[in-house]
């Protein structure tokens, strides 16, 4: 039923227990895991071009490492998994992967956060209402 899931990621250590979780469906189905992690370059657009350059290169940096250590940490379990680091939007990068990769699932964390928050709607409320593939959520703690 899932060969292929979707694991977006950010650079927190509350990362951990979504991992495990997607490396435990994974795991048992024999899938691969496709980790995602989006340089969400939004809140950079007031900047100048080279503090854009810079702190979009910082992020960048960030999600490689972050993806790197999900992915390591599925291989540990002997899950078979890839990388990607995209720029944009998190909700629709997370859509447009799950639609390019086609994956049966997404793993992904989701936090509980304050009632404007949660007005606005969160990256995860905005994937599971925008797909029809299932999207395991994960809830992680805040930092």
């Amino acid at each position: 039923m899932y060969d292929r899931i979707l694991l977006p990621v950010d650079d927190s250590e509350s990362m951990e227990r979504v991992v495990d979780h997607a490396a435990d469906v994974a795991g048992r189905r024999d899938a691969t895991v496709d980790v995602l992690y989006v340089v969400d370059d939004r809140a950079f657009l007031t900047l100048d071009d080279g503090m854009q350059d810079e702190a979009t290169a910082q992020l960048r940096t960030q999600g490689e490492d972050a993806v790197e250590r999900a992915a390591d940490r599925l291989a540990a379990e002997g899950v078979d998994a890839q990388t990607l680091v995209r720029d944009g939007d998190p909700a629709e990068e997370i859509l447009a992967a799950l639609d390019e990769d086609d994956a049966d699932l997404v793993v992904m964390g989701t936090r509980r956060g304050e009632f404007e928050q949660s007005m606005l709607g969160s990256v995860s409320r905005q994937v599971v209402e925008s797909t029809d593939t299932p999207v395991l959520t994960v809830p992680v703690a805040e930092e």
